[in-house]
């Protein structure tokens, strides 16, 4: 049985691919096949190979389906800016039926568990009126929050979870990532989020020394999003 879900978070840098790359690994232990994409990526490092982007890389490696770079991250843009800025810069049409596409042939791969990441939070611009919560939509797939804990975190997940509920998708699960070991008051923090936030907590990974899949997979739990059904 294969389920797909859409990977989000409350802001850029607050660890999406870390959490998305430990959720692959704990799918994996579990004897479940992967897959995944990062359908279009800015911040990308000229190889032999091409444009490579290190959480679109961070991805393939946890995916156990034979799938190539190009087929994970089909846009990739070398500016570390936004990805319609990018997309406009390099003359590319940054649309919704450009990212959902090549997206759809992964789904179609059947892998137990997959997931697809997106960029930035929720509302990421693309062309003209769209943003990037237009993908989840087109492809009706449930959404995983990232949660970065921070001051101000509260707000930021409660703004999306709104957010994803108004666009008609379902929010799976969350999983709190502290990001600020520091941020004060941090259990009643925890607390607040958990009372406030419609759907299960799927783990809380604290700052690691070494966040590698496997050391984040520790602290991540599968089993609040059910049984896995067909999409």
């Amino acid at each position: 049985m294969a389920a797909a879900y859409f990977v989000t978070g409350t802001d850029t840098e607050i660890g999406k691919t870390t959490i998305a790359a430990g959720l692959l690994y704990a799918a994996r232990a579990r004897g479940l096949s992967t897959a995944a994409a990062k359908p279009v990526a800015s911040g990308c490092e000229d190889s032999a190979d091409g444009l490579r982007n290190g959480d679109a890389l961070a991805l393939l490696g946890e995916c156990s389906l034979p799938l190539s770079y190009e087929q994970v991250n089909p846009l990739a843009f070398a500016p570390a800016i936004a990805p319609h800025l990018a997309a406009r810069e390099a003359g590319v049409t940054l649309d919704v039926a450009a990212l959902a596409e090549p997206v759809r042939r992964i789904l179609a791969m059947g892998a137990d568990f997959s997931l697809v990441e997106g960029a930035g939070g929720w509302r990421v611009p693309l062309a003209g009126t769209a943003s990037l919560s237009d993908l989840p939509i087109a492809l009706g797939l449930p959404v995983i929050l990232v949660v970065g804990v921070r001051l101000g975190c509260i707000n930021h997940a409660l703004l999306t979870a709104e957010a994803i509920q108004r666009d008609g998708l379902v929010l799976a699960g969350w999983v709190a990532n502290v990001v600020d070991p520091a941020t004060s008051r941090l259990e009643e923090n925890l607390a607040t989020l958990s009372e406030r936030l419609p759907a299960p907590c799927l783990g809380r990974v604290p700052r690691l020394a070494e966040a590698t899949p496997a050391a984040v997979a520790d602290y991540l739990d599968l089993a609040p999003l059910g049984p896995f059904a067909p999409r």
